[in-house]
């Protein structure tokens, strides 16, 4: 973990830091997926440089690498769940970080050797996205079964942060690496970055248990169905869902409009958009390092409703940002909508993970990554849409008080009468009626 990130932790959470500094398998799991985020990042701005410098490719190629990153998640989320669940979790992760860093290694490779196309750009994009799905099924679903119970807020506040961090620094450290080695060089680092990762779970010491059999008449399909099953039936994952594809959706908008507002609106020079928009970073980082300190106060289930409904509901004045200094309005709405979704987002997968059984941990994980990331590419459209059609300022307006209602569907459930979220549960299934 970086020195930056650590003192950041030590500052926000000094109750719970020790025990988890003293977790040996944390640690390395931690540290190896801080490295790997900020590979990651240097990637997201370094393929699309790639295929544009290099490969002179046009305004729609790009868009469909794009999506190629993210066409895996709408796919095969839901099997990669199912089979997640029926595989050790650890292996499937050291697996998934070995393919990565061979189809990412293999893209400045052929640029040495003058062989790249876009063909293959587009190849990795894909199958990178499949490895990529496999790994955060598996990742969110073997946190639990590594940190104990007590524990699993301050550890998932941890790794939030790491996500938050390597967003604020990785593109400033793509844009370095770019600048020496150029767009194919710089994503060597992502390649190494992945083998780290691999090295630092293959140092874990603890075994998680062995998924339980399957019965001969399990098929995929029946796992899936079990999976979705679970997680609509159950009254409060069924809210937490809703909230936070609502939320995604109406954050898809606002991420769509930002550029636009901030460049045609507000008028603000291209050079200086980066630094305006770190602002959500920060708000980020903020928010994985005090998410277990405010859910101690607070309460870690009622955190959920009120990092949304309270927390987030300043986030609004993002769209009152005008010209000159008005324009800091929008760093500092931005910011705290990512503060307060990190919190969210930290309390919310706690939740997820303490309610729900570990043989169906995968298929959770999956089925709500499903929905709630199917809603970002609709929110991109629809604030396109929206921004032609009633103007930029009035859109961005809609996206952020759209962000903040989302709040209410997990105020309107049980999650209103708890104060805390209970005892991870048993490795039988639950009533979901709940």
């Amino acid at each position: 973990m970086t020195e930056v990130a650590k003192d950041l932790q030590d500052a926000g959470s000094e109750t719970d830091a020790p025990s988890l500094w003293r977790q040996r398998d944390f640690l390395l799991l931690w540290s190896g997926q801080t490295v790997s985020e900020m590979g990651s990042a240097v990637t997201q701005v370094a393929l699309p440089l790639l295929a544009v410098v290099v490969l002179k490719a046009s305004t729609f190629q790009v868009g469909l690498l794009t999506a190629a990153t993210t066409l895996a998640f709408a796919l095969i989320a839901l099997p990669a769940g199912a089979l997640v669940d029926g595989a050790a979790k650890r292996s499937v992760m050291i697996a998934c970080n070995l393919l990565r860093l061979v189809l990412i290694g293999s893209v400045p490779v052929a640029a040495a050797f003058d062989v790249l196309t876009m063909a293959q750009l587009y190849v990795v994009a894909v199958a990178a996205g499949v490895c990529s799905v496999f790994f955060d099924v598996s990742y969110q679903s073997y946190v639990p079964s590594l940190i104990p119970a007590e524990h699993l807020m301050s550890a998932n506040g941890k790794l939030g942060t790491t996500q938050a961090f390597a967003q604020l620094g990785g593109p400033s450290l793509g844009g370095g690496l770019i600048g020496l080695f150029g767009a194919a060089g710089a994503m060597v680092a992502d390649a190494v970055s992945y083998a780290v990762s691999a090295l630092s779970i293959i140092g874990i010491r603890s075994r998680e248990v062995p998924p339980p059999a399957r019965s001969a008449d399990e098929t995929l399909r029946r796992r899936i169905a079990e999976g979705l099953k679970f997680v609509f039936g159950h009254g409060i994952l069924r809210k937490v869902v809703a909230c936070t594809g609502t939320a995604n959706l109406f954050s898809g908008m606002s991420s769509a409009l930002a550029m636009i507002f901030l460049i045609r609106v507000l008028h603000v020079r291209p050079a200086l958009t980066g630094l305006v928009m770190a602002g959500a970073a920060i708000g980020g980082i903020a928010g994985g390092v005090f998410a277990g300190r405010l859910a101690k106060r607070i309460g870690s289930a009622r955190i959920i409703w009120v990092s949304m409904l309270v927390f987030s509901a300043p986030q609004v004045i993002a769209a009152a940002a005008w010209q000159g200094w008005g324009v800091l309005l929008f760093p500092l709405g931005w910011g705290i909508a990512y503060f307060a979704g990190m919190v969210y987002n930290v309390a919310q997968l706690s939740y997820r993970q303490s309610v729900t059984p570990p043989e169906m941990m995968g298929r959770m994980n999956a089925a709500v990554r499903w929905v709630v990331w199917g809603t970002l590419p609709v929110g991109g459209v629809l604030g396109g849409a929206l921004g032609t059609l009633i103007g930029v300022r009035p859109a961005l307006w809609l996206a952020f008080i759209g962000s903040w209602a989302a709040g209410w569907f997990v105020f309107c459930s049980p999650l209103r009468h708890m104060r805390d979220v209970p005892s991870p549960a048993p490795t039988s299934a639950p009533d979901t009626a709940s």
